[in-house]
């Protein structure tokens, strides 16, 4: 056991994840620097995310009813090995010459369904490591480590990358997921989840929207971090036209480019450390009011300035906070969820909140095409503050009385169960 009580196995998952979560962050960055020595159009940029993010609208519920009927640690498996061989396939055609648009829409759309297999599995695998009680700290610790990894080193090692050349840029990547692939190898366990009989994936799609719609309190949340990424999405996949490159605003060169995303990722890691302590001093509804004001700064400072530093400040803010929202509601989630119904809750509050990207895309490059990027910033800074609004009825009473539901419930159906044994 670990000196802070979350056992080897976690810390097996946790050198993993990083690893992962490097050649996630490597390829956020390659990918649309790569993307724009094919294309200068805002509109097909923005196609290249949204490829990336549509599976999550298309493909989200299906992954939660796998990693609810299927070994999670499996599917982990599958899906890092998966990603490392659509990307050596376009590391060898790339380099022998045949790249272009078209082939990275594909390799996105790939990488992306793969992604929405592994980090559903990813997620509801947690709670079969470590008690509930110390789910806040193991997701905070995990969180911690994606974020350095995807945020941190992942994009100025994928903007040194394409520097060196496009071979580099996607074999790296590919390599790092071969090595997520060989620790996670090392985490031993059955991490199935319970099954009480037999029923088609259809049956346990409908179960996992049935207990998502039954819940107000998650819903809402999944609705609201829908908009958030929604912004967040329109507003990154046109940010390296406004930031990268010799005729963009801010004119960074691809190097520096990664280097400004660092800042939400400095931001990111901080704030996987504050949540414990916000949640504790403020309450978890305060806390999650505040960081909507936080992540309004990433969202709507380039709107106001170029200037990479104010941007960056704004980016460091805006990481501490959306951490900090992490965190908290991840926890709430996996504390109210019966670990049998977890991945398919996962799925179906990822396709209410990260369904929304590719649309986010479609519209931020449309936006950005016919009036400009600085005005996708304002846009969707103003749609950020509109989640204020819910914040009035998400109180730490009705969070607190969801868990103490769950709580009873579990403990009726052991008993039910001990009865029935005996």
């Amino acid at each position: 056991m670990s000196t802070n009580g979350l056992g080897a196995r976690y810390w097996k998952l946790w050198t993993s994840a990083g690893l992962s979560n490097l050649a996630d962050g490597a390829m956020k960055v390659a990918l649309p620097l790569v993307a724009i020595r094919y294309t200068d159009s805002p509109a097909v940029i923005a196609g290249l995310g949204f490829a990336f993010t549509l599976p999550w609208l298309l493909f989200a519920l299906t992954a939660g009813a796998l990693a609810d009927r299927i070994d999670r640690r499996r599917l982990m498996l599958v899906a890092n090995s998966a990603r490392a061989l659509f990307l050596a396939c376009l590391t060898v055609v790339t380099v022998l010459g045949g790249g272009s648009i078209w082939l990275l829409y594909v390799a996105a759309l790939c990488i992306g369904i793969a992604e929405t297999i592994y980090d559903t599995s990813s997620q509801s695998i947690l709670p079969q490591l470590v008690p509930r009680d110390r789910l806040s700290r193991a997701n905070g610790r995990l969180y911690a480590a994606e974020i350095t990894a995807n945020e941190f080193v992942g994009p100025p090692l994928g903007g040194f990358l394409v520097a060196i050349g496009v071979g580099f840029a996607f074999g790296t990547p590919a390599l790092l997921w071969v090595a997520a692939i060989g620790v996670l190898l090392l985490v031993r366990g059955r991490f199935t989840a319970e099954r009480t009989g037999s029923t088609t994936i259809r049956a346990d799609i409908a179960e996992g929207l049935r207990f998502l719609g039954r819940s107000t309190l998650l819903r809402t949340l999944a609705i609201m971090v829908g908009v958030f990424n929604f912004a967040s999405s329109a507003v990154f996949t046109v940010f390296v036209l406004y930031a990268a490159g010799p005729n963009s605003v801010m004119k960074l060169s691809d190097p520096a480019y990664g280097l400004l995303l660092t800042f939400s990722a400095i931001g990111s890691v901080l704030g996987t450390f504050l949540a414990e302590p916000a949640e504790r001093l403020l309450g978890r509804s305060r806390a999650l009011a505040l960081t909507i004001v936080g992540s309004l700064l990433t969202v709507a400072t380039p709107g106001f300035t170029a200037n990479p530093f104010i941007i960056g400040a704004g980016m460091l803010l805006g990481g501490i906070t959306v951490s900090i929202w992490n965190v908290i509601t991840v926890s709430l989630r996996q504390r109210i969820t019966p670990t049998r119904l977890l991945g398919r809750l996962n799925s179906a509050y990822r396709l209410l909140a990260w369904g929304t990207m590719p649309l986010g895309a479609a519209v931020g490059g449309l936006l950005g095409q016919l009036f400009g990027v600085q005005w996708v910033f304002l846009i969707m800074g103003a749609l950020v503050l509109l989640q204020l609004i819910p914040m009035f009825w998400i109180t730490d009473r009705r969070m607190d009385a969801a868990e103490t539901e769950i709580e009873t419930q579990e403990a009726a159906e052991t008993a039910a169960e001990s009865a029935a044994d005996r």
